[in-house]
């Protein structure tokens, strides 16, 4: 009987730690997920950590504030969704639409920007610790904008007045007065940055 209870015992506990091994492992596994890694660096850190590389479709606006002390004051998220919804109907107004425009980032340094079939092509320069680009369309355009990514999301992000720059070269409306009045409301606060949401493509 007691050779019984220990031989249980054991059992018990080789069971228990195997268990315990597997979820040990589930965890590992979900912690180094390559995504899950990207995000609790970019948390911890602010810095991106992923590459450029690829083809980028647009799939809405953002914006994104140098400080957390605005969204923290009265009525700060709300002035914040406002700007976005904003900023949303100006850009579809613009003809710049979600799936409708693309950028294609490429390791030699050149990209290209694909809206409405009409292809605009430049070079930038990436600093991720920086998480900063440049982006130049030749010597029409000239641009430093700050970027937000992921293995699988990205945010261009720009002062107010360097976005309806890009804007108006992008779009064919390039005195949009929606566009205009959102850059009026971003002026009045010191920090926004405003620009396109885009998703990594296949």
């Amino acid at each position: 009987m007691m050779k019984r209870a220990l031989w249980l015992g054991s059992l018990a506990i080789a069971v228990a730690f195997v268990c315990t091994n597997h979820a040990q492992a589930q965890s590992l596994k979900d912690i180094l997920n390559k995504g899950n890694i990207e995000k609790a660096v970019n948390a911890v850190t602010g810095k991106s950590t992923a590459s450029m590389e690829g083809t980028w479709k647009f799939c809405g606006s953002a914006l994104a504030f140098e400080s957390d002390n605005f969204l923290q004051q009265a009525g700060g998220a709300v002035a914040a969704s406002a700007v976005e919804k904003k900023l949303d109907d100006a850009l579809e107004k613009a003809g710049i639409k979600p799936g409708e425009m693309s950028f294609t980032f490429r390791a030699d340094s050149t990209f290209q920007t694909d809206i409405r079939g009409k292809a605009l092509k430049g070079t930038y320069s990436y600093d991720a610790s920086a998480q900063k680009v440049r982006l130049k369309f030749g010597k029409l355009l000239n641009l430093n904008t700050t970027v937000n990514c992921t293995s699988q999301q990205m945010e261009l992000l720009f002062p107010s007045d360097k976005l309806l720059d890009l804007v108006s070269f992008l779009a064919d409306k390039s005195n949009n007065a929606t566009l205009q009045s959102v850059g009026s409301l971003a002026d009045s606060y010191d920090g926004m940055m405003l620009g396109f949401s885009l998703e990594k493509q296949p």
